[in-house]
Order: structure tokens, then sequence, then C-alpha cells
């Protein structure tokens, strides 16, 4: 009877066993689509943001020179990185003596490549340094993208080098510049430079288009050896020049004298000096209603009408007619160089994302074009270059 009872307590635990083994595999079976919803839903989830985060994690660098050798460019990265963030945006300067500290220049520009985030590079003015600088970078990265605005370097030496170039058409400011000072009553026009610059091919063909148009209209054309602000009395020497010698000039030639610098640092005494003693100023070295003409007329821009450009007309065309300057005061419609770089930005965004190449000549002329929001921009090539741009705008006389 004891052997009865065991065999069966014996066959009522297997039998437990079995079925506790195939409610188990009964649970697990009903468990595993739980356990695999949630996993699909995760990823699905997901797909929407990797998607969304694929081309975005990247940065733009942009090297100006200081607020005392180019406040304009200066501002107008400053502008970028409030459009866009210190995060997107790395700005960087090249010191004010960059003609004699190269490697400095050099060392700013690497700088910012030793990121591996920073996709583009725009440098305006881009200094002596900028050629040696894109060498550099390139042994290492070849992914990153190199705008240049008013290249300092013979274009033979930076076309082979920068991606894109931008530059004003120097050969037509040349005539032009000179057409309007005379259109604005000029007999004489004084040509400030120095030996740096004039080693400069286009600023050095822009010269010569400038005595040649002058020439032909009967202007007498003058050239003036000043200070260069890079040398050992900087800037303050060389705008202390120009506050001396537009009165001398004045004084030799007459009223009807019109002036011109091809240093930004001389634009301010320039204007100054011009609508003090009653002469004529047809355009900067770098044409925009903001560069010198608020510095020189002591007008302040309120916060809103930051960027406001008619506004910066507006204020500027007062302050010329207070000093009975008018007509015989000019700029370009809109800002040169700080267009240069927030197309440059532009650009390297779109380039960030994967949507254009470093070639796109044509979409970075639509780019520049919006931005510039004038009619009267043109845009050519330098000798058949595509990627060195060149470009001109209309001109407000004031």
């Amino acid at each position: 009877m004891k052997k009865i009872l065991l065999v069966l307590l014996s066959l009522v635990l297997v039998l437990s066993i079995m079925v506790g083994c195939n409610k188990d595999k009964k649970d697990s079976k009903d468990e595993a689509p739980a356990d695999k919803a949630p996993a699909d839903k995760a990823s699905e989830d997901e797909a929407p943001a990797d998607e969304a985060t694929e081309g975005e994690n990247f940065k733009i660098g942009i090297v100006t020179g200081t607020v005392s050798q180019g406040e304009e460019e200066f501002r107008a990265a400053e502008n970028m990185i409030a459009k866009y963030g210190e995060d997107k945006i790395v700005h960087v300067t090249y010191p004010d003596k960059f003609a004699q500290e190269t490697e400095t220049t050099i060392s700013q520009i690497a700088s910012l490549a030793s990121d591996p985030e920073v996709k583009a590079i725009v440098i305006t003015q881009a200094v002596t340094g900028s050629a040696a600088a894109i060498d550099r970078v390139k042994e290492t990265r070849d992914d990153i993208i190199f705008v240049l605005g008013a290249p300092h370097e013979d274009p033979d030496t930076v076309i082979p080098r920068a991606d894109m170039i931008l530059e004003l058409d120097q050969l037509t400011r040349g005539s032009r510049i000179i057409e309007t000072a005379k259109e604005m009553g000029a007999e004489t026009f004084i040509h400030y430079s120095f030996p740096r610059h004039m080693a400069m091919e286009l600023l050095a063909a822009r010269r010569d288009e400038m005595a040649k148009t002058a020439e032909k209209l009967g202007i007498a054309f003058y050239e003036v050896d000043a200070p260069d602000p890079t040398g050992d009395a900087g800037t303050p020497g060389a705008q202390q020049f120009i506050m001396e010698d537009v009165p001398r000039q004045v004084e030799k030639y007459g009223k009807n004298t019109a002036f011109f610098s091809t240093n930004c640092g001389m634009q301010e005494p320039l204007i100054k000096q011009a609508l003090e003693y009653g002469a004529i100023y047809p355009e900067q070295c770098c044409p925009s209603p903001y560069h010198a003409y608020p510095g020189a007329l002591g007008i302040e821009i309120p916060e809103e009408y930051a960027g406001d450009v008619a506004y910066v007309h507006e204020q500027n065309a007062a302050k010329v007619a207070e000093k009975d300057g008018t007509g015989r005061f000019a700029t370009w419609v809109r800002p040169a160089n700080p267009t240069m770089i927030e197309a440059g930005v532009e650009y390297g965004m779109l380039y960030g994302k994967g949507e254009v190449g470093k070639d796109d000549y044509a979409k970075m002329q639509e780019v520049f074009a919006s931005l510039a929001g004038e009619e009267d921009v043109t845009f050519s090539n330098l000798d058949g270059n595509e990627n060195f741009i060149l470009f001109t705008m209309g001109s407000q006389i004031y």
C-alpha cells in the first residue's frame, strides 16, 4: 500500500511540474509581444529625432579684424552670433598689426579648424596669412569650406586655395568712384594709400583705373603717401596724418577736391575733415552707410534701429546737411563687407546641412543678392575664375 501511495505522489509531482513549465512557456509567449512593442515604439519615436539632428551638429568660424581695424566686420560677426548663437558661431580676430604678425593670424584660423565640428570658416577681410592658414588646415582637414572676403593677398595666391572668394569689383569701382566725384563737382582727386596696399594687385589696378578715368574727365589726380596703420605709429598715427593733411590739400587745391583712402581706419577722420573743410567724399574703401559715417558724424544708432539701413542713410544725410555738405558725400546703398560675412555664413549653413557643395557659385550669388536686397547688385568673375566672385552695388549720394 505504501508503494502505491508513493507512486501516486510521484505522478502528482511530475504533473504539477509539467503544468508549471507549460504555463511558463505560455506566459513567455504571451509576454513577448508586450516586450517587443515598447522597443518598436521607442525606435519609431527616436527616428524622427535622429533625422532632425542629422547635419545640424556643426559650427561656422568667422575671422575678422578688431574693432580698431575693422569695426564694421567685427559687428557683423557679432550679429551672426546673435542670430545663430555661440554654440553655432565661433568668432576670432587677427591682430591689428597683422602684416607683421602673420603667424598669429595663421594660428587663429588653425585654432578654429582644430574643432572637428567647424565645417566652414569665413575670413573678412582675408589679410596676409590667410592662404598659409588654409594650407595648414588642409593638411589634416579637407572637409572645411573656406570663404574669403576682400582678400589682401594676390589672386594667384588665393584662387587655388579658397573655395569661395567675395570681392568688390575694384576695376569697375575705379571708374565709378571718379565718375561719382565728378558728378559731385570734383576738380581734383586725392588718393591716400601706402606701399603695402599698393603692392596688392587689385588695389593697384583700381588706382590705375581711377587715374585713367580722372584724366578722361578732366580731373587732376594726385597720390599721397600716408602712414601704414600696421606700422610703428599704428592706427592713431595714420588718423592724425589724415586730420592734418586734408586741410592742407583743401587749402592747396580748393574745396572741389575729392578724397579717397584705401584704409578702413582712416575713413572716420577723412569724413570729419572733408565735411569740416567743405570738400568731397565719394566713397569709403569698404562702402557702407555704417562704415565710419556714424562715428565721424556723432550718430548714435538706437537699438530699435539696429540693422535699419534706411534709418542710417537718413541720419547720415541729415548730419551732412547740417554742415552744408549735401550732394558732396556718398556711399553704397548697402554695406559691402558685412554682406560678405553674412553671405559666407549663410552659405556655410547650407554646406553644413549638406544642401550645397563647396562650389555652387550660382547659389552663393543668389544668397548674396537676397541679403543685399537691392536690384543694383551685379556679379562677375575675375579672369574667368568662377570661385572669385566680384560684385558692385548702387550708390547713395547724401
